[in-house]
């Protein structure tokens, strides 16, 4: 699991670095992200203000309006 935590990592820096295109891969590396984290949420306080930087943000904000459109 570790491995394939750190393969999401990796693709959604390529996209926020601008080595790939912000796609579908990296789109879904930021939910898979983000699952992750408010599961880490839900489990304990200490995560309670872990947040993403504003560019995840971004990506993640850009995902949920293609999804509803």
């Amino acid at each position: 699991m570790e491995t394939r935590m750190n393969n999401e990592i990796e693709i959604l820096r390529q996209g926020l670095t601008g080595q790939q295109p912000v796609d579908e891969s990296v789109l879904t590396s930021a939910a898979v992200l983000g699952e992750r984290l408010e599961m880490l949420k839900r489990r304990s306080s200490l995560f309670e203000a872990v947040s993403f930087s504003p560019d995840v943000e971004a990506i993640m904000a850009e995902q949920l309006t293609a999804v509803a459109n």
